[in-house]
């Protein structure tokens, strides 16, 4: 089970505002780009002002929105014959940039640090390398969980707004990326497995 399957009735939701956003002119590789733009600036800001706590409020906010963005990019390319090469390319490129710009100032949060979220992401970019792999052996692009892109922008965006309410995070917490971690083996584990059965 991932968040991820939720996807179809979101993009419902959003179907509106993508044909608004179409009739102005704006294209899916312009939506991807600017999202990833965002994410790399939000994530410096976090990062230089990791201890002004009630900044973090912005994560769980931004988190969404980008869902919503990538989701926005994914219907202009599919729904508006805009699907190129170069989507392609940005699209899963500017997904793990963005993730690193977005956990990285939690390495700058007690309990964290470098090593854990080095760790995340790390795996995070293994299990989008080893999704996009499912394309090249025939089996299509693997979005299976348990912890997909939209389950870590939840975690994450949870963990943000716990702080920034409380201004601090409990000396356990750490164990809650570690927990992650795992759940990125498995989703790596279970993108390869079912690649290969399909």
């Amino acid at each position: 089970m991932s968040i991820y399957e939720l996807k179809p009735k979101f993009q419902n939701l959003l179907r509106p505002l993508v044909k608004l956003l179409y009739s102005a002119g704006v294209t899916a590789n312009q939506v991807t780009l600017v999202a990833c733009v965002l994410s790399i600036l939000l994530g410096a800001l976090l990062v230089k002002f990791a201890d002004v706590y009630t900044l973090f409020f912005l994560l769980p906010i931004w988190m969404f929105l980008r869902m919503a963005l990538n989701a926005i990019d994914g219907m202009l390319a599919r729904e508006f014959n805009q699907k190129t090469p170069l989507g392609g390319y940005l699209n899963e490129a500017t997904d793990v940039i963005s993730d690193a710009a977005l956990y990285i100032p939690f390495a700058f949060v007690a309990p964290f640090g470098w090593g854990v979220i080095s760790l995340v992401i790390f795996l995070a970019f293994m299990s989008e390398f080893l999704g996009v792999l499912g394309q090249v052996h025939g089996s299509g692009r693997r979005y299976d969980g348990p912890m997909g892109k939209s389950d870590r922008a939840f975690v994450f965006g949870l963990i943000g707004t716990i702080y920034a309410v409380f201004g601090q995070l409990p000396s356990w917490f750490s164990w809650t990326l570690y927990a992650v971690a795992l759940l990125l083996v498995l989703t790596c584990i279970n993108r390869v497995r079912r690649g290969l059965k399909s």
